[in-house]
Formats: C-alpha cells, sequence, structure tokens
C-alpha cells in the first residue's frame, strides 16, 4: 500500500513539473534566446539544461493541432517543420498524423498534461522515446501573413520538458522581414534575391518553410 501511494505521488510531481514548465514560459523564455546566421527570431523558447536532445533517440512529431480559421494550414507546418528539423539532424523523427489509427487510438488532447501511464502508452504505441506536440495558434494570410505556434518537446521515459516554443511571426514586423530577406538571400543564387525575398514574405507556403527553420534552430544538442 505505501509502495503504491509512493509511486503516485512521484508519477504526481513528475507530470506537475512537466506542467509548471510550460506555464512559466513567458517567464523562461526570456532568457533564452538563440542566434543563427541571420538571428533567428524564436526568443520565446525553452531549453532543458539538464537534458541533451541528441541523446533522446527516436522522437514523434505529431501533426499540429489547428486553433486557425484556416484547416490546411497544420497540415503545411506539420511538413514544414517535419523537414526542418530532419535537415537539423539532431534526433531521428517520425511524423505522426492526427488521422493515423495509431494516434486516434490513443486518445489525446494535444494541449493537456499527461500521466505517466498515458506517457508509457505514448512511447509504446508510437516507438519511440519522446513526442513534439502542439498547435498553430493563429494565421493570417492577409492583408498580412502572421503565424503563431505553441511547441513542446515532451521525454517519454520521465515526463520532463526537454523543449518548448511560443511564438508569433509577422511580417509587418521590420525585424522579421529582415531575417526573411537574409533566410532566402543565402539560399538562392545571386539575381534572384529580391523577387524570391518579397515572395517569402507574401507566399504562405514559402513563409511557412521560413517559420519552420527558425523553429528548428533553436533545438541546439549539447556540445
Amino acid at each position: 500500500m505505501r509502495q503504491n501511494q509512493e509511486k503516485r505521488t512521484f508519477r504526481g510531481n513528475q507530470v506537475d513539473r512537466a506542467k509548471t514548465a510550460f506555464l512559466l514560459l513567458p517567464i523562461l523564455l526570456s532568457g533564452c534566446g538563440s542566434s543563427a546566421a541571420h538571428k533567428t527570431a524564436a526568443n520565446y523558447y525553452y531549453l532543458n539544461p539538464n537534458k541533451d536532445l541528441s541523446a533522446i533517440g527516436r522522437s514523434a512529431l505529431v501533426e499540429l493541432a489547428n486553433d486557425s480559421a484556416f484547416p490546411q494550414v497544420s497540415t503545411d507546418v506539420t511538413e514544414a517543420l517535419f523537414q526542418a528539423l530532419q535537415k537539423r539532424q539532431v534526433f531521428g523523427l517520425t511524423l505522426i498524423r492526427q488521422s493515423d489509427p495509431a494516434w486516434r487510438g490513443l486518445q489525446m488532447d494535444l494541449s493537456s498534461a499527461y500521466s505517466l501511464e498515458q506517457l508509457s502508452a505514448m512511447r509504446k504505441t508510437l516507438n519511440c522515446e519522446a513526442v513534439l506536440v502542439g498547435a498553430v495558434t493563429g494565421f493570417e494570410p492577409f492583408p498580412h501573413l502572421t503565424i503563431g505556434l505553441r511547441l513542446k518537446l515532451i521525454d517519454l521515459t520521465d515526463g520532463q520538458l526537454l523543449w518548448a516554443l511560443e511564438q508569433i511571426w509577422d511580417t509587418t514586423d521590420k525585424t522579421t522581414r529582415r531575417r526573411v530577406k537574409s533566410y532566402y538571400k543565402d539560399r538562392l543564387l545571386p539575381g534572384f534575391e529580391t523577387a524570391q525575398e518579397r515572395l517569402g514574405t507574401v507566399s504562405s507556403l514559402r513563409f511557412l518553410k521560413f517559420v519552420a527553420y527558425e523553429t528548428a534552430q533553436t533545438l541546439q544538442p549539447k556540445r
């Protein structure tokens, strides 16, 4: 009886710590900025200092939930994010669609905290060591491109929060436009920069690729 009670207490504490860390993002994130060649934007993210992301093993990216008025955007963002994370090569990655029978059978709420029993079920069913879940919190393709993301990467072995991000990208922001320009300039042949850079702020799919790139850049393994 006493062992069972201690076990339940341990599980509750683990889940509470994960939930607390994510709820404290607005406070934690301000001191965890990142920079790449073109000074990536994602200032609002949390990276667990006690975990090495490269040691996770295989992770599952679950198709993002969609809180916007545009049904297709969550699919497009998920695909762009999947590709950007694969290029990053921090850990192995599997893409799980919301319609996947394995995921639907788990009946998980993407926005809720998970018990250790649920984490264990995800680990076994999805055959991974960590799960990346989240949502498109908002999307506006016009009169200017804006998108918001909320993401979290959870260690399925102990329920700890490994990484989390909450960010809004808005093309009316001069700094964002400058980063888009730098992003495309680094990837295009001379003479094509101007048209393609503008396209990055008016084409939804190209803008989402830029957002996915900046998001992936915040996933830093220990050195």
